[in-house]
């Protein structure tokens, strides 16, 4: 049985072909770059033993994590165990992390909140680059700012404020972050309902909005 299907269970006859098609391009290495992708602490690879890592809460009571895959054009086939067998962990998580670095997620000001908010969705892994250092500095310097309010609620999706920004930009900012976490609309996966906050171009802490 294939990754993904161990992980999701089985898809329709048609997305099961395709997906064994993508499977075959991977050992075949016609795909071979892996990224790094962020899922909610309840997410079914964990406990289908998916490689992961914990970026917040423990390996016992996970709140958010990092699974890590093969980008394929209709699905992510995630790593396990036996991926791994006779390689090395750490270079291939380090490949994941540049592959995440040479994506592109043009980061844009929005003039209608006076410059003070900025997004950055819209690509595949544009709530990933909440990962990456570069990613995140360009925000300080675009707002000026040494500590981040950054939304990631959803996959594709990324919101930068600052946090010492006005009460009613903050506001607003917090409203943004709840109609996209409540917005199935584009069907993208939930992430976490929590503002994180960025000091330095990395991940400092949370607030949790749940």
């Amino acid at each position: 049985m294939s990754l993904f299907k161990r992980i999701f269970g089985n898809g329709n006859k048609e997305s099961d072909k395709q997906l064994n098609k993508e499977i075959e391009q991977i050992k075949s290495g016609e795909i071979s770059k892996i990224y790094p992708i962020l899922k909610p602490g309840n997410w079914v690879g964990i406990e289908a033993g998916a490689i992961k890592q914990t970026l917040i809460g423990t390996q016992e009571e996970p709140q958010l994590v990092v699974g890590f895959g093969y980008d394929t054009p209709t699905n992510f086939v995630f790593l396990m165990p036996k991926d791994l067998e006779g390689k090395d962990p750490n270079e291939i998580l380090n490949d994941a992390y540049r592959n995440l670095e040479e994506v592109q997620s043009p980061i844009d000001i929005s003039e209608k909140l006076g410059g003070k908010v900025l997004t950055a969705s819209g690509n595949d892994f544009s709530a990933e680059k909440i990962l990456s250092k570069t990613h995140m500095m360009k925000a300080h310097e675009l707002l000026k700012s040494d500590e981040l309010f950054v939304s990631i609620p959803r996959r594709r999706c990324m919101m930068i404020t600052s946090k010492s920004v006005d009460k009613e930009t903050l506001n607003i900012f917090a409203a943004l972050h709840k109609n996209a976490w409540e917005d199935d609309s584009y069907g993208n996966a939930q992430i976490m309902n929590a503002l994180f906050v960025v000091i330095n171009g990395k991940i400092d802490g949370l607030i949790s909005l749940d």
